[in-house]
């Protein structure tokens, strides 16, 4: 591991600038504005009495962990996990999901396991698998990519009003580890600790790599909950880290009680030497999900599920994030 005297690790340094990608990802939606509803999470097409929703998303460089040390049975629980909870947070129950997988060169047994994960993420998701494309790309991807699309369909009462409101009590839910975000970072700090293969210097794990690759927690087993209690917005807690809780509307969002992180954000934050302000705009710290509850409902929440309170939402002219007064 270590010893720190390394120089500073931040997520631009080891290759993703997150204002520059959201700039860019600014620009393309404001040139896409037109076409139909969307919530911070999820897109919306109007049906009448119902919508239609949707959301995308893929593994990430998470899948340049797998390639290295030739373990691909969880990254398609990966990628249904980061596009289902997506829909999650906009109170969508998912139910459907297509996958889109490129390779470089067909590979029958790495294709298998990917399947497999697929598989296994869809039955804990409670998702259908309607078939998906494979494409062989060779001059265009170097050994794979994974991606894919959920759908849903809600009525008005079950989306979530997707804004805050003061007083509003933050509900924390446990993540698995590092899910499938900060992976550059993650995999830079690894490098610098020796590797992949490296023996893990926390609890739960034999290697490194076995630690980087926990699949990310499904949280579709709270939408019961988000609908039962007054849930007012919920945040899923992935790139940007804790900063996501500003979609849930221009407030100030103190987490006094943050949940435990797990050993793996130790072990980044000590091989990059990774400031802890860096660690909670890029990681999820331990929490993978976050609901704003009105203070009434907050006890009855915690207690149907295995969240925890840790913080609440106040009045602010901007949004602003204080973990344990640390300002992000």
């Amino acid at each position: 591991m270590s010893d720190g005297s390394d120089d500073e690790l931040t997520y631009a340094e080891a290759g993703v600038d997150i204002e520059d990608s959201e700039a860019a990802t600014a620009a393309l939606v404001g040139a896409v504005s037109e076409v139909g509803d969307t919530t911070e999470y999820a897109g919306l097409v109007d049906l009448g009495d119902q919508y239609l929703a949707l959301a995308t998303d893929g593994v990430g460089t998470k899948l340049l962990v797998a390639v290295a040390v030739e373990d691909y049975s969880t990254v398609g629980i990966d990628c249904i996990a980061m596009n289902v909870n997506d829909l999650v947070a906009a109170g969508v129950e998912p139910a459907a999901f297509v996958d889109y997988l490129a390779v470089d060169v067909p590979d029958e047994a790495r294709t298998a396991e990917l399947g497999e994960g697929l598989a296994a993420g869809a039955e804990e998701a409670g998702v259908a698998l309607v078939g998906g494309e494979t494409a062989v790309m060779p001059e265009v991807v170097n050994d794979f990519d994974l991606a894919g699309t959920v759908a849903g369909i809600a009525t008005d009462d079950d989306l979530l009003a997707g804004e805050a409101q003061a007083g509003d009590v933050l509900v924390g839910f446990p993540s698995s580890g590092i899910h499938s975000n900060g992976l550059t970072l993650a995999r830079e700090a690894a490098d610098r600790a020796g590797g992949f293969d490296e023996p893990f210097p926390g609890d739960g794990y034999d290697t490194v790599g076995e630690a980087l690759l926990e699949p990310t927690r499904i949280y579709t087993y709270l939408l019961d909950a988000l609908h039962e209690y007054d849930v007012h917005a919920a945040a899923h807690v992935t790139g940007g880290g804790w900063t996501n809780l500003e979609r849930m509307g221009a407030f100030r969002y103190e987490v006094t009680d943050p949940l435990p992180a797990q050993d793996v954000f130790a072990f980044v934050q000590d091989a990059g030497n990774v400031s802890d302000e860096e660690m909670h705009r890029t990681f999820n710290m331990g929490t993978g999900f976050v609901a704003a509850v009105d203070p009434a409902d907050a006890d009855a929440l915690v207690e149907a599920t295995d969240g925890e309170r840790i913080g609440e939402v106040a009045e602010s002219e901007e949004s602003s994030v204080a973990i344990r007064g640390l300002e992000l």
